[in-house]
């Protein structure tokens, strides 16, 4: 009797080391598509063409596919990171907070500018013979203006705003201007040049890859306020992802940008490298937020 009992434990204890075995071997196979997530700071189709060659390195050094996938707005690829559908992605501070806090999301590394900071601004824009200098200008005159806010997740073009500009002057861009539009980056920019919109909100580091790219729309307009420093974009990938799939990702980020080659490659999104980083670097983004909340709630 004890001989059969033991037996069957003994089938047993081999049983579960065999599911363990099998658990440990699947969690140790390298992913062979990952899906890639990128905000739509712009349209869909200048995004490719700035990421198609950093993620076709990609593809080569980490020996997987990498599939870009684009949403029309920021909470369309926290979303699809949620559901599994998006593996990691490029997000902006507030963005990137909601995926760790929503979709398994874990900041892992984060981007470096060409200009060796690790940190840009929020800015107001108005159109260049505007009468509108100054955030006094724009509150004092906001029921004769159209104001182009920016998507509900983005860090520089809604959340900081509204924390150091409406929420310090306890006023709802909703309620007090003319007419309120949300909008990425791009189409900000582009409709306060074209006259369709008075005031909105940009960044800085769009300010100076528009430099480059498109100095005629930027005579078109001026800053007429500045935020405080706010920490780099964060890279995020699902805490699920395999083991040594992320590695073989945090090794390709952290080094890359050692080549004039992937130089070009990075100067194209306005970066010269990566740094590595965790979910700490969101805690300044979490006050923020909060203290938003907090002024809606009143």
């Amino acid at each position: 009797m004890l001989k059969s009992i033991l037996g069957s434990i003994g089938k047993v204890a081999l049983v579960s080391v065999a599911c363990i075995s099998i658990l440990n071997s699947a969690n140790a196979q390298e992913q062979e598509v990952i899906n890639f997530g990128i905000i739509s700071t712009e349209s869909s189709q200048n995004l490719k063409s700035d990421w198609q060659p950093l993620l076709d390195d990609m593809s080569k050094q980490v020996g997987a596919e990498i599939k870009p996938f684009f949403a029309s707005d920021y909470a369309g690829v926290i979303q699809a990171m949620r559901f599994g559908k998006v593996d990691m992605a490029w997000y902006g501070n507030k963005s990137a907070m909601e995926a760790v806090d929503r979709a398994s999301g874990e900041v892992f590394a984060r981007v470096v500018y060409d200009d060796g900071t690790t940190g840009y601004k929020s800015v107001l824009i108005a159109q260049k013979n505007s009468p509108i200098n100054n955030v006094e200008d724009m509150l004092a005159n906001a029921k004769t203006l159209n104001f182009g806010n920016g998507d509900p997740n983005s860090t520089s073009g809604y959340l900081v705003p509204a924390y150091y500009i409406f929420g310090k002057h306890n006023v709802d861009p909703k309620q007090i201007f003319k007419r309120t539009l949300n909008a990425n980056h791009e189409s900000n920019l582009m409709a306060v040049a074209n006259g369709q919109l008075d005031v909105a909100t940009f960044n800085s580091n769009g300010w100076d890859m528009m430099k480059e790219r498109q100095p005629e729309i930027l005579a078109k307009v001026k800053m007429i306020w500045e935020s405080p420093e706010i920490p780099s974009d964060p890279l995020v990938w699902r805490s699920d992802m395999p083991e040594e799939t992320k590695q073989k990702v945090k090794e390709f980020f952290l080094n890359y940008g050692a080549t004039p080659e992937e130089q070009a490659i990075l100067k194209r999104l306005s970066w010269s490298k990566f740094q590595a980083s965790d979910n700490s670097q969101l805690q300044p983004i979490r006050e923020l937020e909060a203290f938003r909340k907090a002024q809606a709630k009143q």
